[in-house]
């Protein structure tokens, strides 16, 4: 293993039992001798015999009677008496060189980790993300502005079937209204979170890492990492198309209610799909697979743990969405403020037309909200793959190897 972003090549042991063709991970050499010196260490053999009336049990020479078992279970050296066995269960508490403990974590250490991560490396952080918020808000204010079509126009006094086509329109227009804010924000989330993997992975060997070294880190893996996301929307638009297509081109009443069980259906395979290859961006850039290697290897870490992944991840976006909420609400009152045409429109519950001077102020905004949260998401993905590497590879003792934890050496270094 060497001291780059690169640490984390496949883990020894396969993520689902089968051969990775990787060899196996040494642990350190304290466990392997640990069995040799319990066994060195036991005390001489005593005739054993029952104890008389009014005796107490007879104890075999320098072992400690029933109360001193009793009150020095597991002391560790150094440590008062009455030891920590209940609480580590005679183990050291795990090392810890960077921002998480090096074992497997729990859902407040994630969330710690990824935003001590953030501070830590607040600009490199901030610069990446700052750079990829002003692109992706960019890319929906022309959407927006220039190909979403012009919103349909609802009339509040039709009834019966026109009414139902109305609504099936104005449905239309919403879910088109979302399609360029999902595909640009769920593209610069996973860009987001694949490279600052690579900030996560110094983070956690408690290593400095500058934009300028993370750049070059990941530059070499920016084509691989543009055709992964190519291929994630392209399949995943693919699902949401077949599910909505069949309603939309039957029309009227009963084609808004097959588009909209079509969008569910669609919804619930594009949700298990997306936390499956959750890690594919990780795993490509600092195990350095290839696009389809990333993809599976993404499915074998989640096979086993999607429910676990789907909490924490779903959490993290809670979180995020409600700070990206407290900074845009100011952002969105001052635009409707200014562009009294759009808050106008909203009075009279007609569809708005938002202008440039809406879209600009609230663009703000948004750039600030997502370069506020893309570092704790990307943070939280990162950390769940390293996680999963953790309980699945034994991965830790990988990076407490790399990171120069005592105990942890290479034998023979």
């Amino acid at each position: 293993m060497n001291d780059s972003p690169g640490w984390a090549s496949p883990g020894s042991a396969p993520s689902d039992g089968e051969n990775s063709g990787t060899p196996p991970v040494p642990e350190p050499s304290e466990r392997a001798h640990a069995s040799s010196k319990w066994s060195q260490e036991q005390p001489p053999a005593a005739q054993w015999s029952s104890p008389g009336p009014g005796q107490a049990p007879p104890q075999a020479p320098g072992r400690p009677g029933p109360q001193q078992w009793h009150s020095g279970w597991g002391q560790v050296p150094g440590q008062p008496p009455g030891g920590n066995w209940n609480q580590n269960y005679g183990r050291p508490p795990a090392a810890k060189p960077g921002v998480i403990p090096l074992r497997p974590l729990g859902l407040g250490e994630i969330l710690d980790g990824a935003v001590s991560t953030a501070r830590a490396h607040w600009r490199t952080v901030l610069g990446l993300t700052l750079a990829v918020a002003v692109v992706a808000q960019t890319f929906q204010l022309l959407a927006t502005r220039f190909i979403l079509p012009t919103p349909a126009t609802v009339d509040p006094n039709a009834t019966g079937t026109e009414a139902l086509n109305q609504a099936f329109d104005s449905m239309q227009s919403s879910l088109l209204d979302l399609v360029p804010s999902v595909i640009v924000g769920q593209l610069a989330t996973l860009f987001t979170t694949a490279v600052l993997a690579l900030v996560v992975s110094r983070s956690v060997l408690g290593r400095p890492v500058t934009l300028g070294a993370a750049w070059t880190e990941a530059r070499p893996r920016l084509l691989s990492l543009a055709g992964l996301l190519v291929l994630l929307v392209v399949m995943l638009g693919a699902i949401t198309a077949v599910g909505i297509l069949p309603g939309a081109l039957l029309g009227g009443g009963g084609g808004a209610a097959l588009a909209a069980l079509g969008a569910l259906a669609a919804f619930v395979v594009t949700l298990w799909l997306y936390i499956r290859f959750t890690f594919a961006g990780p795993a490509l850039v600092l195990e350095r697979q290839g696009i389809v290697q990333s993809v599976r290897r993404s499915a074998k870490l989640t096979n086993g743990s999607w429910w676990r992944i789907f909490g924490i991840t779903l959490l993290a976006w809670l979180l995020a969405g409600i700070v990206a909420m407290i900074i845009a609400l100011p952002f969105t009152a001052i635009a409707m403020a200014v562009d009294s045409s759009t808050f106008t429109d909203i009075l009279h519950g007609t569809t708005p037309d938002f202008g440039w001077t809406y879209l600009i102020i609230s663009g703000i905004g948004g750039v600030i909200a997502a370069a506020i949260t893309y570092p704790f998401l990307g943070g939280v993905t990162a950390l769940l793959y390293i996680d999963q590497r953790i309980r699945r590879e034994a991965l830790d003792l990988e990076l407490a190897r790399a990171a120069g934890v005592p105990g942890h050496q290479t034998p023979g270094s």
